[in-house]
């Protein structure tokens, strides 16, 4: 995967893993994102990472000119650490829940 897109992708997934889809409905993020019923009760956050990973995966290739144009700077690595932890299990899931809370 280009690592011009990899923030955005761990962004997207964080706010899917904290989403009341994933936490409360137990669903997969990948269930969340690919139902249709389902996908209209994620966050509006949700819905918008979503929108800003499928524009940057569009944007590395452009094929009117049918060449790599490349999107932007290399991955920083923000969201590292923490996609880890929740990964791992190591969260709570109230704490989580607020913290989307608070985004709406």
């Amino acid at each position: 995967m280009p690592s011009s897109c990899k923030d955005i992708r761990t962004g997207l997934a964080l706010c899917l893993q904290r989403s009341p889809c994933v936490l409360i409905d137990r669903h997969t993020p990948t269930e969340c994102m690919e139902n249709p019923e389902l996908r209209k009760d994620l966050p509006e956050q949700c819905l918008a990472r979503m929108r800003s990973y499928a524009q940057c995966r569009r944007g590395i290739f452009d094929m009117s000119r049918k060449r790599f144009r490349g999107n932007g700077p290399l991955s920083t690595g923000i969201y590292d650490e923490e996609y880890e932890r929740i990964s791992k299990g190591e969260f709570d899931p109230a704490t989580e829940l607020d913290k989307v809370s608070k985004l709406l």
